[in-house]
């Protein structure tokens, strides 16, 4: 059984509140000076306790609004990740969930059968580095080849790069699963160049990052190989596909009868 309802703000400090948009503290603030009060807390305590109510509560919001903004595919996470069955040894795993790579502007290059768990693995390691306060993007090449294409159009080019490249961390999924043209090849180049040193980007891709000139223009391929693999970890994952094994062992899946 709840305790008695703690008594609302007085209604010109309710207004304050409002006015200096602290949303957060004033949902809070009526619970905790009833119990400052009750408990004789310190002043100084009660300031702290109620703007770490405020401090928490935007920090939350902020992550949610980019979550939402980096565009993650599925919300997989590493609370569904399964270490001991990838291929990625345990040591490489525990390093690229640090994210030190990342403040170090490094990049990282998943390579491997499709179905062996990268684009699992890069999505959890994006929404740990959002936990941690830096911002991501999530492209396929094809989203990255429509979002540079849409700004050819009215010549912001230069400005649509450099607000993809404002994130700590750019990854393009899923590299290679169809032929990229000049288009989708110049998109890729450009912010593979624009974050070069600058901020990290982490691809993955059936195809080894030395193969991506099979799929688009050698010269460009070459150019923006050369750059993304200068500072990067290059992971390569092995196996039989793992949603394609949980399919034949019928996981998933919902009985129709």
């Amino acid at each position: 059984m709840s305790g008695p309802k703690a008594p609302e703000l007085p209604e010109e400090l309710d207004r304050i509140l409002r006015r200096m948009r602290m949303p957060y503290l004033r949902k809070a603030a009526p619970d905790v000076l009833a119990t400052a009060r009750a408990q004789r807390w310190d002043p100084a305590e009660v300031l702290r306790v109620l703007l770490s109510e405020e401090t928490s509560g935007r920090n939350s919001a902020t992550r949610r609004m980019r979550r939402k903004a980096a565009n993650f595919p599925t919300g997989k996470t590493f609370s569904s990740w399964r270490p001991e069955e990838s291929s990625i040894t345990e040591a490489t795993q525990q390093s690229l969930m640090t994210l030190e790579w990342v403040g170090r502007h490094e990049n990282l290059a998943l390579a491997g059968p499709s179905g062996t768990g990268k684009s699992h693995f890069v999505e959890a390691l994006g929404h740990v580095a959002i936990e941690t306060d830096m911002r991501v993007a999530w492209f396929t090449l094809e989203t990255l080849t429509v979002a540079v294409g849409k700004a050819k159009v009215d010549g912001s080019v230069a400005r649509t790069v450099s607000r993809i490249c404002g994130c700590d961390l750019i990854v393009v999924d899923d590299i290679g699963m169809l032929p990229a043209g000049q288009d989708a090849a110049e998109a890729f180049y450009r912010i593979i160049d624009a974050a070069y040193e600058r901020r990290s980007i982490a691809v993955t891709s059936n195809l080894h990052p030395s193969g991506f000139d099979s799929i688009m223009p050698k010269t460009l391929a070459t150019a923006t190989v050369d750059r993304l693999l200068h500072h990067a970890h290059l992971v390569t994952t092995k196996g039989d596909s793992h949603r394609l094994a949980e399919a034949m062992a019928g996981k998933g899946v919902v009985s129709l009868t």
